[in-house]
């Protein structure tokens, strides 16, 4: 069967592992207080992620001493869920927010946080190799309008068509 990468599931047909000249990494990055489930509230439009609602990343520790990746959306067209499951490394320090992901063998793609809540963990904009690549993830279903306001604003400023973002239904 074939999967559906969803999420951060990033340009893994390219394998390519870059990051936009203009973006940097977040720095001071707690990959503990990053794991666990985050729900897309936006993105740009991508053929692997086309139709999906519902969409979730959850990141676990692999024993490997990478990270696992479950990517899931709700196909609405056919009534079903889909998942991918992946595993990514840091590119640099752990302490730096830029990894790289492969959800089809030795094939990566740039995982990189370019905004944080680095107080709580509670929001996070990721963008892949080049500006093609974004989404907006919130621990929570909703996130709040002034901070999405922002994350728009500044992607919008990085050279993002913010105008393309995809906000998909969260339903129930």
């Amino acid at each position: 069967m074939r999967t559906a990468a969803v999420s951060c599931c990033l340009p893994f047909l390219s394998g390519c592992v870059g990051i936009p000249e203009n973006v940097q990494p977040v720095r001071g990055f707690d990959l503990n207080r990053y794991l666990g489930t985050w729900y897309e509230i936006a993105r740009l439009d991508h053929s692997f992620e086309r139709g999906l609602e519902k969409v979730t990343a959850t990141y676990s520790l692999r024993d490997d001493g990478g990270v696992r990746v479950l990517n899931k959306g709700f196909k609405t067209a056919k009534g079903e869920w889909k998942e991918a499951e992946g595993k990514a490394y840091f590119l640099e320090t752990p302490d730096i927010g830029r990894l790289k992901v492969s959800f089809f063998g030795p094939f990566y793609g740039g995982y990189n946080i370019m905004e944080l809540d680095k107080e709580r963990y509670q929001y996070s904009m990721v963008c892949g190799p080049d500006l093609s690549y974004l989404w907006i993830l919130s621990r929570t279903p909703v996130m709040d309008k002034t901070i999405l306001q922002r994350l728009v604003a500044k992607a919008k400023s990085l050279g993002f068509e913010t105008e393309s973002l995809i906000y998909p239904p969260r339903g129930t």
